[in-house]
């Protein structure tokens, strides 16, 4: 019975630990493109910089969080 509540309260706090993957600007082998995303967006893409914090690749990821 103990190790059934452990599995159980350990399976509830995994999602607490979870945090938002990070963004990155990804570079066309083409044109030179530039484009914000999360993922790779194809086989025609190489990673340009980051990670960013947000969907716009503005804020670096290790930048301090603004508190209100």
């Amino acid at each position: 019975m103990r190790t059934l509540l452990l599995t159980v309260l350990l399976a509830l706090s995994l999602p607490s630990l979870a945090a938002p993957a990070p963004f990155f600007l990804w570079q066309s082998k083409v044109d030179g493109h530039l484009t914000c995303a999360q993922v790779s967006p194809g086989e025609g893409w190489i990673r340009f910089t980051g990670p960013f914090r947000d969907a716009g690749c503005r804020v670096a990821h290790d930048a301090p969080v603004r508190s209100r």
